[in-house]
């Protein structure tokens, strides 16, 4: 306690990490719609699968929301813009606006082959005081 009290590196660390922790458990919560994100079954295995079935939805809803970001950004790169490692840094992948999740969504493409997966945006992140 007092190492974190005298360490303002150390604060500004945990602070952020607990943020983070926050910023998911909200949108993780957002996510859980169904029953206000109540549990109403009291076997503890169909508990799990609850609690499963909301962390993987949660985390394909972040993943997809991140390639959409990406593929901005790509989009932005190849028209010259410059992007910093502190644009990206104040990126959120836990969006919702444009989420429906009562919506309608189309099934049409469902059958396409999507292209490879390339996480390398060309940015280079050692400048960013990591």
């Amino acid at each position: 306690m007092l190492r974190f009290l005298s360490d303002p590196k150390l604060r500004r660390r945990t602070t952020a990490a607990t943020n983070t922790i926050g910023s998911y458990n909200r949108f993780s919560s957002w996510c859980r719609f169904g029953n206000h994100g109540v549990i109403a079954d009291n076997d503890s295995d169909e508990q799990e699968k609850v609690v499963n079935f909301s962390t993987l939805l949660t985390n394909a809803v972040i993943f997809h929301t991140t390639l959409d970001m990406m593929g901005v950004i790509r989009e932005l790169i190849a028209e010259g813009w410059e992007i910093a490692p502190e644009d990206l840094a104040v990126l959120s992948s836990y969006l919702t606006a444009r989420i429906q999740r009562f919506g309608v969504y189309a099934t049409d493409e469902i059958t396409l082959t999507p292209d490879a997966y390339d996480a390398h945006l060309g940015v280079t992140l050692a400048d960013a005081g990591r």
